[in-house]
């Protein structure tokens, strides 16, 4: 742990904002730091998990509201969860009164002494995330995966060493509620419009992407995707190194496609083959890009080529995307639930070549799906819509002529009417395209019910 940085937090007067499992996590590490803690949850007593635990630690927690009464006093910094908008009254006010306001991203960097690498993007940092960790991990440099993939980055930061890596997932709304937060590899993989009812425009969601190479300095990198038109016109701005990624281009440092082969070029120029496109057990083209991140990063953090060749050939994906769940009656199912844009969906879909029966829809974001018209006309066999936004989801198809079209009540239903849609050869893909917050409490607990009752055909 970097003590250097403990005293900013010693005996200062802290705000936890929003429980949760980040909450809980930091408001539990900033009291072990010596921080006189108060966590505020807006969700009633009975409703927060972790109460009397963190009372029995000494800490202060009041629910039910966020009273603008609690930044009276000395308050030197609020540390809010990532979900919460910088724009409800409460956040407000700090801003006025000069208190900065984070996410608990900020506190683990103050205190690692692990070097962080740091992943984002729309699509594909799980993915990307878990395969930099394998290569990493095979090639025994003992990473600690953590962030928006599921551990706290808080929880694990402090007893990380200068020898490991911090290999973590971060999204736009942690990013931005950094200050210091410097990763010493980080790699945006792409940028498309998603999350606009929390940033309101692109161009801000832009810039909370662009918090993860602020503070980086000339001896970090930043790896860019080069065919992605947005993140390959940040290089000019940014004061690391640049290493690339691309499906299209022979780039001059990083990860591309040459003869149907993922090769690499150091920053000599000298170029490694790594292996044929064909061996990669991960389907679709968008796979493929994370893949190619995946091997830019790992390879600027040291991994070998042995590794991560091994891990390219046998990493089948992580749970929720594009996990194959099991075939019955020649029809394969595919968990999808990650996908939670219609730009993840869409490339998801275009992994198969066969008819898919798609299950979608969800959250209603004021999403019009219009995007999806030219895949629902040549990919899609037939619709099963459930969901906030299930009747926009069946006009999109309903008039570009999918005939197979049904709305139901939830992903249950939806499963039963998708396999009577479904003929051998097919394939049953749950791909949202939306948030699951209508009826689940995340994207995991929406897949974990699809997977369930896909077991329960027969």
């Amino acid at each position: 742990m970097k003590t250097e940085n403990v005293g900013t937090i010693q005996n200062k007067n802290i705000i936890v904002l929003g429980l949760a499992k980040s909450g809980l996590a930091v408001a539990k590490l900033l009291v072990r730091l010596g921080a006189n803690v108060t966590v505020n949850e807006r969700q009633v007593r009975e409703s927060c998990q972790g109460v009397e635990e963190l009372e029995q630690l000494g800490i202060s927690v009041i629910c039910g509201s966020h009273p603008t009464e609690l930044l009276e006093g000395n308050v030197s910094m609020i540390v809010k969860n990532p979900g919460i908008p910088f724009d409800i009254p409460f956040l407000q006010e700090a801003e006025k009164k000069g208190i900065p306001i984070v996410t608990e991203v900020e506190i683990a960097y103050l205190i690692s002494e692990a070097p962080i690498i740091g992943i984002t993007g729309s699509n594909g940092k799980t993915t990307t995330t878990t395969l930099i960790y394998e290569m990493l991990k095979e090639s025994d440099r003992e990473p600690i995966i953590a962030g928006n993939i599921g551990t706290v980055l808080s929880q694990v930061a402090e007893t990380a060493q200068q020898d490991q890596w911090l290999v973590a997932e971060l999204s736009s709304f942690q990013l931005l509620g950094t200050d210091q937060f410097r990763p010493r590899i980080a790699t945006l993989l792409n940028v498309f419009d998603a999350h606009l009812d929390y940033h309101h425009t692109k161009e801000h969601y832009v810039f909370s992407k662009a918090r993860l190479f602020a503070n980086q300095r000339a001896d970090d990198v930043a790896v860019l995707n080069y065919d992605h038109e947005l993140t390959r016109g940040l290089a000019d701005q940014l004061h690391s190194q640049i290493a690339w990624f691309s499906r299209k281009t022979d780039v001059s440092r990083g990860a591309f496609i040459q003869d149907g082969k993922i090769v690499s070029k150091d920053r000599q120029g000298n170029i490694v083959e790594l292996v044929p496109l064909q061996e990669l057990k991960l389907i679709g083209a968008h796979n493929v890009e994370n893949a190619l991140a995946a091997v830019s990063v790992a390879l600027e953090a040291g991994a070998k080529i042995e590794r991560i060749r091994h891990v390219l050939t046998t990493f089948e994906g992580v749970e929720h995307r594009l996990q194959f769940v099991r075939e019955v009656e020649g029809v394969r199912y595919y968990n999808d639930s990650k996908a939670t844009n219609s730009v993840a969906t869409r490339k998801s879909v275009e992994s198969f070549s066969v008819p898919v029966v798609l299950i979608a829809g969800g959250l209603d974001r004021g999403d019009d799906f219009h995007e999806l018209e030219d895949l629902f006309r040549t990919r899609v066999k037939a619709l099963v819509a459930y969901g906030q936004n299930s009747k926009k989801m069946l006009e999109v198809a309903k008039r570009i002529g999918v005939n197979q079209i049904i709305s139901v009540d939830n992903v249950n239903e939806a499963v039963e009417s998708a396999a009577q849609f479904a003929q051998t050869g097919d394939v049953v893909l749950l791909s949202p395209a939306s948030a699951s917050w209508d009826q689940f409490t995340s994207f995991e607990e929406r897949g974990d019910m699809f997977t369930q009752s896909v077991h329960k055909l027969r």
